[in-house]
């Protein structure tokens, strides 16, 4: 991993890993989103490069600890089979909306266990309670607005690459930088 000369050795970033939308898959969700909420008050659509289905979120760890991270999830990416994924709905959390997909015989899921196994044995990673499920967040608001949009006319997606990602919280909203990228395996 090529790791930014700014980071020092006992900072501590914000952390999660992804698979990475197809571009079609991104332009498609974000033609859907200026279509359905242009105009929309107190609602933030979730930018290009923010648009991902996030595999485990590790929260702030030490720098060290990041190509230990990296590398459980090349070995991860590596050994997986590539996800189909097809939208199944929308649902809505306190503060943001969500699109959630169908997981075309549990690949994705089968590569998030995996890569939380790996995590967890490295002390990075605490599982979380409720099983996880594929979904791109699209939408970020204050307060819920309970929407029902028209779903977005997507074809089902093989995601072919996993990231590492730093994220950064600013004030109008978080930013995303991919610290490294890999194929997932295709078996």
């Amino acid at each position: 991993m090529n790791l930014p000369a700014r980071f020092e050795g006992d900072e501590r970033v914000r952390l999660f890993c992804a698979l990475r939308l197809p571009p079609e898959t991104v332009e498609e969700l974000l033609a859907w989103q200026r279509d359905s909420f242009a105009g929309v008050p107190g609602i933030r659509p979730v930018p290009a490069d923010n648009l991902h289905v996030t595999l485990a979120f590790l929260g702030h760890q030490p720098v060290a600890e990041l190509e230990a991270i990296a590398g459980a999830l090349r070995e991860t990416a590596e050994r997986a089979e590539r996800p189909l994924l097809a939208l199944l709905g929308y649902r809505e959390t306190r503060t943001v909306g969500m699109l959630t997909f169908d997981d075309e015989d549990g690949r994705a899921a089968a590569l998030a266990a995996g890569l939380h196994e790996r995590l967890e044995a490295l002390g990075v990673y605490e599982p979380e309670r409720r099983r996880w499920r594929p979904h791109v967040t699209v939408l970020r608001f204050r307060e819920r607005p309970r929407l029902q949009p028209v779903l977005p006319a997507l074809e089902p997606f093989v995601t072919s690459d996993a990231a590492a990602y730093l994220s950064r919280l600013r004030p109008g909203g978080a930013q995303y930088e991919v610290l490294e990228s890999m194929a997932v395996g295709g078996r």
